[in-house]
């Protein structure tokens, strides 16, 4: 197995990661909902959902379609969105032209997370019911069924959903710093007055919102971890010692265990997602760090945190030669986890190997994984043998971005991409109405240029089926942190 997943990763043919960046960014602007503006390039998308909370008297109109459906989930949402801010933070540089359509994806979300924050008290999670809409396949532009939103309050709390917004609201207002002083100043200012909502009334929302959440975005992996994710996020954006202090107590929340005889705090170490943060915050907190100007007499204290050394043994679980592997490999080479739509595990955490490679750079350092030493370098091939696999590096010499390459995914499950747009079908297409696009065998009539569908299965095996969601949905956060991944490639193949 492991000769097979290196000789993958050394032999795959050279891939355009320009074109995939470029691709990978114009998807969301397919995801868009609301008032669509003249710069849109995804042209057969038109304005949906433009009365969004009106009913209650609050504009939620706006944010993005998670997926291949029409509702709005926010903590999915959140995630995406802190993923393609950190990707600008981390790669911005790279990605020249491309960098205002990233920043115009980046804004699209926060502008309406505002919106979803903008009651005192109140945190916007949902809109749209998923039982009623997954019941339907119909374009988001003519959408009519329940658009119910759904909020967390201090009554019925959702610290995970508010945890992730504030994360997402701050690290946004670190990418627009330098470019709009007065909207970065609004989002960093919203971030704190949602983590303090998020923290100070501490509950899962899964509670008071779990027959419209579960089974979609139910949290299965607890709040805690958002909370110190939003901390980190809020350090980063602020120097403020006082974030600092927050992960520090709260980090023995998380669960502890031990690994091969090694002992190690901070929770599911080797987990990252829209549900799980864990991995991430020790990325990201191990760079971080060098803000901080501790006197020698509490250096020593914090040298010791286990953010740095659960950072490695995440790493060391993603190594086919470490000794403490811990997921699976498809014979062709493609990084496997449980769960469904499996390539948001390959994005996710290639883009967590590519930014903890630079930091292992920074520090003139690697990982040890028993008595194995992993470069910076190594790491770098990891993700580049999942990013090349997904532009078709692969037993089926097919690209799971569409779009891209000669060979991608005809049949996505995507509601908009499948049914005829409105130039092309001005009437309305009810709810059952779509059902024969859905059955279909036919390719999909409008390209969702730059979506990844949830991939192959763990022998390589893709049907390109539309009513096989698990594989052949996209969703924005496969997309959001593969966005990173590519702007760094494209740096280092230029």
């Amino acid at each position: 197995m492991v000769a097979m997943v290196m000789t993958v990763a050394s032999s795959s043919s050279a891939h355009d990661y320009g074109d995939a960046l470029t691709k990978s960014i114009l998807f969301f602007e397919g995801q868009r909902s609301g008032k669509l503006p003249s710069s849109q390039r995804m042209t057969w998308r038109k304005d949906s959902a433009l009365r969004e909370g009106f009913e209650i008297g609050v504009d939620l109109v706006g944010g993005y379609y998670d997926a291949g459906d029409n509702v709005k989930f926010n903590f999915p949402m959140a995630f995406s969105t802190t993923m393609l801010a950190w990707s600008v933070l981390e790669f911005g540089k790279d990605m020249s032209l491309d960098l205002p359509h990233a920043l115009d994806a980046i804004r699209w979300a926060t502008d309406y997370f505002l919106k979803a924050t903008s009651i005192p008290g109140f945190v916007f999670v949902q809109v749209g019911d998923p039982y009623g809409d997954h019941n339907c396949w119909e374009r988001p532009e003519d959408m009519d069924t329940l658009r119910t939103p759904f909020a967390v309050s201090k009554q019925f709390p959702g610290s995970e959903v508010s945890a992730e917004i504030a994360a997402a609201l701050a690290a946004s207002s670190m990418v627009f710093r330098q470019i709009d002083r007065g909207y970065s100043a609004r989002l960093l200012k919203r971030a704190k007055m949602v983590f303090d909502f998020a923290d100070k009334y501490q509950g899962s929302y899964n509670d008071s919102l779990g027959p419209w959440v579960c089974p979609f975005y139910c949290d299965f992996s607890g709040y805690e971890d958002e909370l110190i994710w939003g901390a980190a996020w809020l350090f980063k954006a602020t120097k403020q010692i006082n974030y600092w202090n927050y992960m520090l107590q709260n980090m023995p929340k998380l669960d502890s265990g031990n690994t091969n005889g090694v002992s190690w705090v901070g929770g599911r170490f080797a987990e990252f997602g829209w549900d799980s943060k864990h991995a991430g915050i020790d990325v990201l907190v191990s760079q971080v760090m060098k803000y901080l100007n501790f006197p020698p007499s509490l250096l020593i204290k914090h040298i010791s945190l286990p953010f740095i050394s659960n950072a490695d043994r995440f790493i060391c679980t993603l190594l086919p030669e470490s000794p403490t592997l811990s997921v699976s490999y498809s014979p062709g080479g493609l990084l496997f986890k449980p769960g469904g739509s499996n390539l948001q595990h390959a994005t996710t955490l290639s883009f967590l190997l590519v930014v903890y490679a630079r930091y292992l750079n920074q520090a003139k350092r690697a990982v040890r994984c028993g008595d194995v030493v992993a470069s910076p370098a190594r790491l770098v091939q990891l993700a580049k043998g999942q990013a090349d696999y997904i532009l078709g590096s692969n037993p089926l010499s097919m690209s799971y971005m569409v779009g891209y390459g000669e060979k991608f995914p005809q049949n996505i499950h995507h509601r908009g991409s499948s049914l005829p747009s409105l130039d092309q079908h001005p009437e309305q297409i009810d709810c059952k109405g779509g059902n024969d696009y859905l059955y279909s065998e036919n390719p999909n009539p409008n390209l969702l240029i730059g979506a990844i569908v949830g991939g192959p299965d763990i022998k390589d095996a893709y049907a390109d089926s539309r009513e096989d969601f698990v594989h052949s949905e996209p969703t924005t956060y496969i997309n959001a942190p593969f966005v990173g991944v590519l702007a760094y490639f494209k740096s280092q193949s230029s």
